[in-house]
């Protein structure tokens, strides 16, 4: 009897059975990217309530000697939608007796309340911003020359970029211009009415619950 084919066979069985078995080795999947743990959520919507410290002026210029130190708190809510960020805030400010020109001397402005929208864009932990709203502002007399009594009303506009730090803190960068119209005012025994204007540029830091 001839066994050249049958031992052949068994050979050919097992030089086959790597592959076969390798076949049948389970599948895994491939490794997932995890974010690493501790790294800020991107998430902007909820309740959240801050303090600003800035500079007040005519014409936003360092050197100018009409400006004043702003001090500040605000509170807001912002909600997260697919396609950006939409809020509102309010806000009161010391604006540490910045002055404005007046026919016949100057004014000055001394605290400011402020109801503001908000809406933006998020860039995972950054946030680019614009805000516009209704102000109060408060004003005072200077050198001879007074002001108007109690708080007139305005308008403000507004833009800024707010930065993750943790999952809770934040910190933001936000510029103001904010126009008092027809704001009265009486130097030499004459009165006048003047729009009054003013840029804000503050750092602040927020807490969101």
């Amino acid at each position: 009897m001839n066994n050249k084919p049958f031992a052949l066979a068994i050979l050919a069985a097992f030089a086959a059975t790597p592959l076969w078995a390798a076949d049948l080795a389970p599948y895994s999947e491939p490794p997932t990217y995890n974010e690493p743990a501790g790294a800020p959520k991107a998430g902007w919507g909820g309740a959240y309530v801050g303090a600003d410290l800035g500079m007040a002026s005519r014409k936003l210029n360092p050197f100018d000697g009409d400006k004043g130190l702003v001090l500040g708190g605000h509170g807001g809510y912002n909600i997260d939608l697919d396609s950006g960020v939409v809020g509102a805030e309010i806000e009161a400010s010391h604006l540490g007796n910045v002055e404005s020109r007046v026919p016949g001397g100057k004014i000055t402005e001394k605290g400011r309340v402020a109801a503001k929208a908000k809406a933006g864009v998020g860039f995972n932990q950054t946030l680019v911003y614009g805000t516009a709203g209704a102000a109060l502002t408060s004003f005072g007399g200077k050198n001879g020359t007074s002001g108007p009594d109690g708080w007139k009303p305005g308008w403000v506009l507004g833009a800024g970029v707010e930065q993750k730090l943790t999952d809770n803190l934040s910190a933001r960068v936000e510029y103001n211009y904010t126009m008092t119209n027809d704001v009265r005012s009486t130097s030499g025994g004459v009165s006048s009415r003047t729009d009054v204007r003013d840029q804000t540029l503050k750092a602040g830091v927020n807490y969101k619950f």
